[in-house]
């Protein structure tokens, strides 16, 4: 076996794997990053800068390759993925299709040329192929519920704050403004939502189908009664702020009973851990110095 060969496509295979991780996950600062951020903006070069154009070339090229074996019309089922996991651009898809195509090639290269495939070439390259073309949308699945799980969390804060804007006299449009700007710092992905609903009235779209496009884009059963609240209120002119505060509480109980819940699945959780792992080491500890014993008698017969 050639192992410069194997050196040299592992060597490119991480370099891609690194690239990737490089352009689709962005970079979070620190408090002392954001300050030395802004104090810095008045250099003509930064290293922000460098990070984001190197992942913009890495995505413009993932985009050339997903052109090439991508329809220029995804499916509904593919956007409606790619804005849950907070992706704007329409050149994402096409690098998630490009994606799709240069994992499989590079882990079947890998396998091929690492002899992992000896035992069984077919099924073994079959395999890598297959990992390869569904690990970017496991990947996708997974920022998703990430995103949710954030947008969760923010819910009731942003819920808080809207009941105190809508009982200070605000308009609802107005509140769901001021929300997005007080939440862009602690909850960006709930204050990016926010203000595309905004966006969205402020160019002729009404209010309920704001809302409902909200409740789509999001896919949480929180928000989607959230909407569904809003919208019958409008509907049949009923107090915004009473019926803002009565969905508060009500969204504050399911939080209690999705807390309790969790902690009752805990014990459940510790029963596989205790059987195959805890039980085991303890019957060596205890019955282990007594089978050693009854073996030395048992040879001294």
């Amino acid at each position: 076996m050639d192992w410069t060969l194997v050196t040299v496509t592992f060597i490119a295979v991480v370099g891609i794997m690194g690239a990737l991780v490089y352009a689709f996950v962005p970079g979070e600062l620190g408090v002392a990053g954001r300050l030395s951020s802004l104090l810095a903006a008045a250099a003509p070069v930064r290293k922000a800068d460098f990070r984001e154009k190197g992942r913009e070339r890495v995505q413009h090229t993932l985009a050339s390759v997903g052109a090439l074996v991508s329809s220029k019309t995804p499916s509904s089922r593919s956007q409606l993925m790619m804005v849950r996991a907070g992706f704007r651009k329409p050149e994402t898809m096409q690098a998630i299709s490009g994606l799709r195509l240069v994992l499989p090639v590079a882990l079947v290269a890998v396998v091929f040329f690492t002899g992992w495939y000896r035992w069984n070439p077919f099924v073994v390259l079959a395999l890598a192929a297959l990992a390869g073309y569904m690990l970017p949308e496991m990947w996708l699945v997974g920022r998703i519920r990430a995103r949710q799980h954030r947008l969760r969390l923010a819910l009731p804060d942003g819920l808080d704050l809207l009941v105190i804007c809508v009982e200070a006299g605000l308009g609802l449009d107005h509140a769901l403004l001021r929300v997005s700007e007080e939440l862009a710092i602690a909850h960006p992905d709930f204050s990016e939502e926010l203000q595309l609903v905004t966006a969205e009235m402020r160019v002729g779209k009404t209010r309920t189908d704001a809302l409902r496009e909200l409740a789509r884009r999001t896919g949480l059963d929180d928000i989607k009664a959230l909407v569904a609240m809003l919208v019958q209120t409008e509907r049949f002119g009923t107090s915004i702020a009473q019926s803002l505060r009565v969905h508060s509480d009500d969204l504050r109980m399911k939080r209690r009973q999705r807390a309790e819940e969790m902690a009752a699945k805990i014990s459940v959780k510790m029963v596989p851990v205790l059987v195959f792992f805890i039980f085991p080491a303890l019957m060596i500890v205890v019955i282990g110095p007594a089978m050693i014993a009854i073996a030395r008698q048992l040879l001294k017969m």
